[in-house]
């Protein structure tokens, strides 16, 4: 039996099927993305979606859908499925899907009679190159496929609706076809592996709804252009590759490639490799062999604080040593020129975000952990030494390290935490001043320099350091450790916020804390009683002002509820390291436990990856992006550490 597959009666659920997604990329970019019925239900969702830097920083959907018929004594059985407004879907296509599996590719099986078509799906790694092989592994009488593509060429935050602008010229190439619709566009190639017949039949598919972006509260219909459709007969036991690509094909390589890329797939036959197969997923590399960590699909760049943060899980607790230095290469490139006040080279953003460095201190950290402090020393040592002289000597625009050794910043105009939603240009919580995952950062970041620095026999460096971490340990619990036994979650002069937040964890779980085993106690304490919930720590308690767990509606009230109480996974991964520093085994079994609560994600929403957040009262419903980095990350770094203290 597989681990990712599900049966006749879900797949002709619509309200069961409609929710599973399903997402593959090629690590360039440019990714496939549907529900696993292929009725898009996103204007994010596409066959083909690519970015076309020549147009602008976004992806762009250039083959939206495929829909393909099987036709038999003259009857054609349309496998698509798109739902129109009114509520009304159309082929149903789903009907005759008998399963749906993806433990290695993503496979689904059609019973139409006698008649079984296997459809599965690849993207080809480093090339915007889709590939589905159709085959016919049963029929009692002549067949022929037809397949009809239903075209965007749009950006995934626009809709596209019928206009006399668009192209509607195609030119044969061998064994299909090649069009454009608009200037600026890269050509789009369909072909086959054998030869095909294409009927011009040019038309518009008014309606077509996203029942997604209507949840959010967007605009959600659009209009699809048909160029035509191809035909082919095929006979029993035969299998034929179609492609859409930016790129002529070579025909004849079609099959061999496709297996070629089937071949490389790893199997997600249990929970880990799931999150392996996803962690790979957030793997990009630019035209210039640069490397980056996707924050998270389908909307996110790569975004500083969530690359430092995710980097460690998807690389280093996966044993891609490699992957992460050349990832980390890329972004001390990135960090260089920020702090030199350069113009970027790369394509890393927002690492003018105060915490930024701060991260990428701590990410080195668990290189070290992973590789030695000799080896990382000799790697990254003067990176993480500049680091904290650029922070020190109060270089950084909106970071200053104050007299009492703590770090404050400006954040009532601007959210500059990873709490960083804003409603009326205004942050929604606007954390400011001393803010308490920043002094932990920068205190561990301090200590963590001294090791390196000592480890190299920079003595007077070591000590220097040293010196100051002290002083920030004294002024770090004179602030924000208050009389309940908990952490204030950031101090502003004289105001001090009470709210119970997740924030206070990361002190509990860095290798160097100011906290005493107490303190660090009674914060785990908090934590488990008002913020553990299945699916991670909420962003704030539900016995604080302004709890709002829900995150529906539209786009304002989704904004006021970003972090007002919504659960987030990745925040699990440093509960985790928190509990089993301060119990060690006595909570192994505990932790197990909750992990079942992710691995039942596997199932849901995006197939074999986490989403974004979760809504943080019951049923825990995921929101947000369907594939996060951080989350990923966390996860497997939790299970690493599992593992760990298993056999401590």
């Amino acid at each position: 039996m597989s681990y990712l597959k599900f049966e006749k009666a879900l797949m002709t659920n619509l309200q069961e099927s409609l929710p599973k997604e399903i997402l593959r990329t090629n690590r360039s970019g440019a990714y496939s993305c549907s529900t696993i019925v292929d009725c898009n239900t996103r204007k994010y969702h596409g066959l083909l979606v690519v970015p076309v830097p020549e147009l602008d920083d976004e992806n762009h959907v250039l083959l939206s859908s495929l829909d393909c018929s099987v036709i038999q004594h003259g009857a054609a059985f349309n496998l698509g499925l798109h739902k129109y407004q009114g509520n009304n879907y159309s082929p149903m296509g789903h009907k005759y899907i008998q399963s749906f599996d993806c433990d290695k590719v993503p496979t689904t099986t059609y019973r139409v009679g006698g008649v079984i078509l296997r459809k599965e799906v690849v993207f080809q790694h480093h090339e915007n190159r889709l590939l589905i092989r159709y085959t016919l592994d049963d029929a009692h009488s002549a067949t022929t496929l037809q397949f009809r593509p239903f075209l965007a060429f749009r950006s995934v935050r626009q809709f596209t609706h019928e206009n006399s602008v668009a192209n509607k010229d195609y030119t044969e190439v061998e064994n299909g076809i090649r069009t454009c619709m608009y200037p600026g566009y890269p050509d789009l190639y369909m072909q086959f592996s054998r030869k095909v017949k294409f009927v011009f039949q040019p038309d518009w598919y008014r309606g077509i709804e996203y029942p997604k972006e209507q949840e959010r509260g967007y605009a959600s219909n659009e209009d699809l252009y048909v160029p035509g459709y191809f035909e082919m007969p095929i006979r029993k036991g035969e299998s034929i590759v179609f492609a859409a690509s930016t790129t002529e094909n070579k025909v004849r390589t079609l099959k061999p490639l496709f297996q070629e890329e089937a071949d490389k797939r790893a199997p997600r036959d249990n929970f880990f490799h799931c999150l392996i197969n996803a962690a790979h997923q957030f793997h990009v590399e630019d035209k210039n062999g640069e490397k980056y960590i996707l924050a998270g699909y389908p909307w996110f760049k790569a975004r500083a604080r969530d690359t430092f943060i995710a980097l460690p899980g998807l690389t280093l607790s996966i044993e891609e040593t490699e992957f992460f230095e050349a990832v980390m290469k890329t972004a001390e490139k990135g960090l260089r020129e920020f702090m030199e006040e350069k113009p970027l080279t790369v394509n890393l953003y927002e690492l003018n975000q105060p915490d930024a460095p701060l991260w990428a201190i701590w990410c080195i950290q668990q290189y070290a952990k992973e590789e030695g402090d000799e080896r990382c020393a000799k790697k990254y040592g003067q990176l993480v030494w500049d680091i904290i002289s650029y922070i020190s000597d109060s270089k950084h625009p909106n970071l200053i390290v104050d007299d009492n050794g703590l770090v404050k910043t400006d954040g009532s105009e601007r959210a500059v935490t990873w709490m960083n939603s804003t409603a009326n240009g205004r942050p929604v919580v606007p954390r400011t001043g001393y803010i308490v995952e920043f002094n932990a950062l920068w205190y561990n970041a301090l200590c963590f320099g001294a090791k390196l620095a000592q480890e190299a026999h920079h003595d007077d460096l070591a000590t220097s350091l040293n010196q100051q971490a002290d002083k920030t340990k004294d002024a770090f619990l004179t602030t924000f450790v208050n009389k309940f036994g908990y952490l204030f979650d950031y101090v502003d002069g004289d105001k001090q916020d009470w709210s119970v937040r997740p924030n206070m964890i990361f002190p509990a779980a860095f290798d160097y804390s100011p906290l005493s085993q107490e303190q660090k106690k009674n914060i785990i304490d908090i934590c488990t009683k008002e913020l553990l919930t299945p699916k991670g720590l909420r962003s704030l308690s539900p016995k604080s002002g302004g709890y709002n767990p829900m995150y529906v509606g539209p786009q304002a009230q989704r904004d006021y509820a970003y972090h007002q109480g919504t659960a987030w996974p990745w925040l699990f991964g440093f509960y985790v390291e928190a509990c089993l520093k301060l119990y060690k085994r006595t909570r192994l079994s505990f932790i197990e436990r909750q992990m079942v609560g992710y691995e039942d994600e596997m199932f849901c929403h995006c197939v074999g990856t986490l989403p974004e957040l979760f809504d943080g009262n019951p049923p825990f419903h995921g929101r947000g992006a369907i594939s996060f980095a951080a989350n990923v990350a966390e996860i497997l770094r939790a299970l690493e550490q599992l593992e760990k203290y298993k056999y401590q």
